[in-house]
């Protein structure tokens, strides 16, 4: 992937232009430029537009309206009636001691392999020893991490089975995510991108390969998958329409293999297109969704962008911060933040 898409989030957010008619189920417009020319951990987003990609990344971007001075809130909703508060944050480029918010003690893990709590999310896999500095010091008590697609961007030398069972053992809950193709009408080059003509068989051969690279890192039958889609222009409904069938055949092919589908995309353009077609009782849909919007609320009911009957049960993830440089247990990294409330990968 060329080197600029790899600054993904990491950029200056404040300066994008909207392109109009965009999608009016995520309240979102959707800005037409790639604002990821700064350096990392320089700027937070702002303002209340989703951020389309010039090319896919490792991950999840700007997409609905966002909070520079949230920080991880002392309450994670697992029903529809609670709702996290924000607090003030670190600034994107200051490293902080661990602000007034809960441990990773304080989350769970279902059952059913589902995680309630705060995760978060950043381009490469962190260090055993920084995973290891965290657990217990920081807020989170899960984080995703790229598992492949032809469109991560990110190398990923820690990312291995071993590195898996080591973090799985000292507590942490894993979130794979996949970066398969992209929307035919996203600005840029991208390694691969879907067609009308190859959705279904794009969507197949990249679920297998979801599944398989799951399990060559000990990921097992049972553990939710996450396709990343990054965001698009959602007036093209034809567009819209490539990623649907190209996310249903992904679904297919995951569940056939005893997995589970999820999906993460923009509040304003790609997880608005699942959410719109889960309205409409389409087949072959995520479980879980997991979706970008800036408010700064640590939360996945009150300020859910769809439907309130939609994705329920513990099936919905939100990526509400992002760009946060953090340090605890004396190891920093530059984070994206998320209330969580959906299942994980299965582990150990």
């Amino acid at each position: 992937m060329p080197a600029d898409t790899v600054l993904r989030r990491r950029a200056a957010l404040t300066t994008v232009s909207v392109v109009a008619g965009a999608l009016a189920l995520g309240g979102c417009a959707e800005p037409a430029a790639d604002p990821r020319t700064a350096p990392a951990s320089t700027a937070t987003p702002a303002g209340d537009a989703a951020t389309p990609s010039a090319s896919p990344s490792d991950g999840a971007e700007a997409s609905a309206s966002a909070s520079a001075s949230a920080s991880p809130s002392s309450s994670v909703s697992a029903s529809a009636s609670a709702k996290g508060s924000a607090s003030a944050a670190p600034s994107g480029g200051t490293p902080t001691a661990a602000p007034a918010h809960p441990v990773a003690g304080a989350q769970a893990l279902s059952a059913d392999g589902t995680f309630t709590g705060l995760a978060f999310d950043t381009c490469t896999a962190p260090p055993l020893a920084t995973m290891t500095a965290w657990r217990g010091t920081s807020p989170y008590g899960a984080a995703a991490v790229y598992i492949g697609g032809r469109n991560r961007g990110c190398a990923q030398p820690q990312l291995t089975a071993s590195w898996v069972a080591a973090v799985g053992a000292g507590g942490w809950r894993l979130i794979p995510l996949y970066v398969g193709a992209q929307p035919p009408c996203q600005t840029g080059s991208s390694p691969e991108k879907i067609t009308a003509a190859t959705a279904d068989s794009l969507g197949a051969a990249d679920g297998a390969d979801a599944v398989a690279k799951a399990s060559a890192l000990g990921m097992k039958p049972g553990s939710t998958l996450y396709l990343d889609v990054e965001a698009y222009n959602a007036a093209d409904a034809a567009c819209g329409d490539a990623v649907l069938a190209y996310t249903q055949s992904f679904d297919r092919a995951v569940k056939a293999r005893s997995y589970r589908p999820g999906f993460y995309g923009f509040a304003g353009s790609s997880a608005a297109g699942i959410a719109k077609a889960a309205g409409q009782g389409a087949p072959d849909l995520p479980d879980a969704l997991w979706y970008a919007k800036y408010d700064g609320a640590a939360d996945t009911t009150g300020g859910f962008p769809y439907a309130a009957d939609l994705f329920t049960g513990h099936r919905r993830a939100h990526q509400y911060q992002v760009n946060q440089k953090e340090t605890y247990g004396g190891a920093a990294l530059t984070v994206d933040r998320n209330a969580w409330d959906a299942p994980v990968a299965v582990t150990g």
